[in-house]
């Protein structure tokens, strides 16, 4: 059963986002309903996998240059497979330059959500290496007098700041979960596509725990042979997000 709420993400441009909360239960079927819209036209999603894998490979061997760069396309390479996805569940046939629609349509908000990414990923890494630091200087100076005290203190800065960075990253992860689809699909500004997801994401909180539950087992099951399995869990994991997206923002 699914509820429909009144909280949308306002001034959206031309599709504001109605968020429902839907039964924990729809964590199973989003893996059960987009395994169809992979077995339509697996060779296709396969290529388009190892083609974005080959470009990130790429990129990570430039330094410095190359990092930043997949940081910003990201999302323009996921609001691709949600245009992709969306074509076949229309009856249309996926093609492989359907991967770089993102750049067709709507680069420019996605770029945007790369950078808005990138931006929260460097605050989250200076705040762990801020309070890490405090706690090396804690952990030393306990040391240097011989504190028991001054050492755990300095441990225990060192555990916030590990807290402190999985709850931020966590954050962001579901600000940008739902947002390529919502940027590509429904033309909602970055920001608000942002607020929309997160929102979505806390009002689904426990069917996307049961999600996340069997993603870490299929990521298991995909790894034991010398990680081929991810060849297949990468699109179908893409074709989740989009089977999701429709379920708690309508299609």
């Amino acid at each position: 059963m699914t509820e429909h709420t009144n909280a949308s993400a306002s001034g959206a441009g031309e599709g504001a986002a109605e968020v429902r909360r839907v039964d924990a239960g729809r964590g199973v079927s989003w893996w059960t309903e987009a395994w169809p819209l992979f077995t339509k036209s697996a060779g296709i999603w396969i290529v388009m996998t190892l083609i974005l894998i080959v470009i990130f490979i790429v990129l990570g061997f430039v330094p410095l240059l190359g990092g930043l760069a997949i940081s910003l396309l990201v999302p323009v390479f996921v609001g691709g497979w949600m245009l992709a996805a969306h074509k076949l569940d229309a009856g249309g046939t996926v093609e492989v330059g359907d991967l770089f629609s993102g750049f067709r349509q709507k680069l420019s908000p996605l770029l945007v959500l790369g950078a808005l990414m990138l931006a929260a990923s460097l605050v989250i890494g200076l705040l762990a290496v801020m309070l890490g630091a405090g706690a090396m200087v804690g952990m030393m100076a306990g040391g240097a007098y011989q504190s028991g005290g001054g050492m755990m203190a300095g441990l225990g800065v060192g555990m916030l700041g590990l807290l402190l960075a999985l709850a931020l990253s966590l954050v962001v992860a579901m600000a940008i979960w739902f947002a390529p689809a919502l940027v590509v699909l429904r033309n909602v500004a970055p920001v608000e596509a942002m607020k929309a997801s997160f929102a979505a994401c806390l009002k689904n909180a426990v069917p996307l725990l049961v999600y996340g539950v069997l993603y870490l087992v299929a990521a298991i099951v995909a790894s034991i042979p010398f990680g081929l399995g991810w060849i297949v869990l990468m699109p179908l994991l893409m074709l989740t997000l989009y089977v999701s997206y429709k379920d708690v923002f309508g299609s």
